[in-house]
């Protein structure tokens, strides 16, 4: 039981250290291909190292103990899906309803502040999740492909069978606008768009702020880790080494795709993504009444 808590502590210190390195990585391509200097690549773990020891500041329109509780919900839902999806190689399903709780973290971090930057990120980001949830349909479609939505089974069915990116691109090309719009400064990213300041995060300071840093660090990690081992599968992912490498190219991927691209409006980013779940709908179906 010791040795087991020690694993997941283990795993939980290298996805915050791998994540906030590959977010740093990110910012400082981007910075390159806009014609800055950029920070250092540390600069991820600096700021939440900064934030850390600053004091707690609580806004006179904040609503506590709400204000406080979204926070640690956000460190939850990403420390569960750690060990849901990377530890135990559980359901892709339940991951997928972790993830859908990230809504109500960014819907409740900015009502709770009082700012209206705050709630205009809030409810920017219920207005994202119309185009986030659908994606329950990737889940569905791999589900009709692999006959399992456990990802030890997902692993196993492409040991046997291939990589399920080249069998369902349309799915995975899905899972990847699912990364670049939670990527840093994504043209989905409205609901940290800089026209609002920084979204729901706008009020949040010292501790606080810092924990929000160190859970999307896990987040990122997570995310990175999922695409990788279900849609290209254990030949990657057995070799540490390798899925470090594949991470830090998607990382660089991501980072052009930023860098290069402007904010989408929130109704073009919905709109957009929402054609791209639409397009998962058909393939779903067609595996269920065609495919076979």
């Amino acid at each position: 039981m010791s040795s087991s808590l020690l694993g997941t502590l283990n795993l939980t210190l290298f996805a915050y250290l791998v994540g906030s390195l590959l977010l740093g990585l990110h910012r400082k391509i981007m910075a390159r291909i806009q014609g800055r200097p950029g920070p250092p690549i540390i600069q991820y773990l600096l700021h939440t190292l900064k934030f850390y020891v600053k004091e707690i500041t609580f806004p006179v329109t904040a609503g506590n103990p709400l204000y406080i509780f979204v926070v640690l919900l956000d460190v939850a839902v990403w420390l569960s899906a750690l060990i849901i999806g990377i530890d135990l190689k559980s359901s892709l399903l339940i991951i997928i309803g972790i993830y859908v709780l990230q809504k109500i973290v960014e819907h409740g971090c900015g009502l709770s502040s009082g700012s209206p930057y705050g709630k205009l990120g809030g409810v920017r980001s219920v207005f994202s999740a119309a185009a986030e949830v659908p994606l329950f349909a990737v889940v569905a479609a791999i589900y009709l492909t692999t006959h399992s939505v456990l990802i030890s089974d997902i692993l196993r069915y492409q040991e046997l069978h291939g990589s399920l990116i080249f069998q369902m691109p349309i799915c995975a090309f899905a899972f990847f606008i699912l990364l670049v719009s939670k990527s840093p400064y994504s043209p989905f990213g409205i609901v940290k768009g800089k026209d609002i300041v920084s979204g729901y995060m706008t009020e949040h300071y010292g501790l606080l702020a810092s924990l929000i840093y160190i859970a999307e660090s896990i987040a990122y990690f997570v995310l990175l880790w999922l695409f990788i081992a279900i849609f290209i599968g254990p030949v990657v992912i057995s070799n540490p080494l390798l899925t470090l490498a594949v991470m830090i190219l998607l990382t660089v991927i991501l980072a052009f795709i930023n860098g290069l691209t402007p904010l989408l409006a929130p109704h073009h980013s919905v709109m957009l993504q929402m054609t791209i779940a639409g397009l998962v709908l058909c393939d779903v179906l067609y595996r269920l009444f065609i495919g076979g």
